[in-house]
């Protein structure tokens, strides 16, 4: 492995994790390699190749979606689902209280 960066690194920064994947991608380690190198779990340096992939893609699109807006879109898609799930569980909620009162009758 041909890893300039020190093997005892406490906190993985962007740039760090960058450094890494790119030699990943160039192919002068692997990711068991680094796993085992730096004491990280395979999945999440799996994970740091799937985002540099992501963001990769989307660099070379014609028109590059705007980190904010990727972001507004995700946590409006997240409140949506955030709400689906309360208004699911105020009816169970209702519907509970309701059998009760049939039992209770």
């Amino acid at each position: 492995m041909s890893m300039t960066m020190d093997e005892n690194i406490k906190r993985w920064t962007a740039k760090r994790k960058t450094a890494l994947v790119i030699e990943i991608i160039q192919g002068k380690t692997t990711v068991a390699e680094a796993s085992r190198s730096f004491d990280l779990s395979p999945s999440e340096i799996e994970g740091w190749v799937e985002d540099a992939k992501r963001g990769m893609e989307n660099s070379l699109r014609a028109n590059p979606l705007d980190i904010r807006e990727q972001y507004e879109k995700q946590l409006k898609d997240l409140q949506e689902a955030y709400g689906e799930a309360m208004l699911e569980l105020r009816a169970r909620k209702k519907l509970a209280a309701r059998m009760e009162r049939e039992d209770g009758n």
